[in-house]
């Protein structure tokens, strides 16, 4: 397999098919393989502030993620997902990598999957608050402080 083309974009900015590929491998992993039947479409996909990022190789969309501007001075990064036949390989870390470098020095925040929280510390994501259980999947709020790399 080629290496993967990481791409970013708004809403506005997305084509129907590349929306529809995002779209499917969001809910194959959150909504059927984790088995979790939620509203996947919340709303903030299409907010002005919201950012796209995708790793897709062969026309296959392999890795996600969403950058949301929230109105109190945070990014949130949220939606975080890589294709069950492409996880292993970094990809989760490279799109971490280029949305910490688009939020740059702001403060950034997310729900990490418990079991993931590891990944996230990687990145300067501390623990912020109790695990929780949301849709019978226990959670960790993360947050990353204002970040300047020198």
């Amino acid at each position: 397999m080629p290496q993967p083309t990481l791409h970013v974009a708004a809403f506005a900015d997305l084509g129907a098919r590349t929306l529809y590929d995002l779209l499917r491998l969001r809910v194959d992993v959150f909504v059927v393989e984790q088995a979790c039947p939620y509203p996947e479409l919340d709303g903030r996909d299409v907010e002005d502030g919201t950012r796209h990022l995708w790793l897709a190789a062969d026309d296959a969309v392999l890795a996600y993620l969403r950058i949301l501007a929230e109105p109190d001075g945070p990014a949130r990064i949220g939606r975080v997902v890589v294709a069950a036949t492409a996880r292993g390989a970094g990809h989760a870390g490279r799109l971490m990598t280029e949305a910490l470098r688009l939020v740059g020095d702001r403060p950034c925040l997310l729900e990490a999957q418990a079991h993931l929280a590891h990944l996230y510390a990687r990145y300067g994501f501390t623990g912020t608050g109790p695990e929780y259980v949301e849709d019978g999947i226990p959670h960790l709020p993360m947050r990353r402080d204002a970040h300047i790399d020198r």
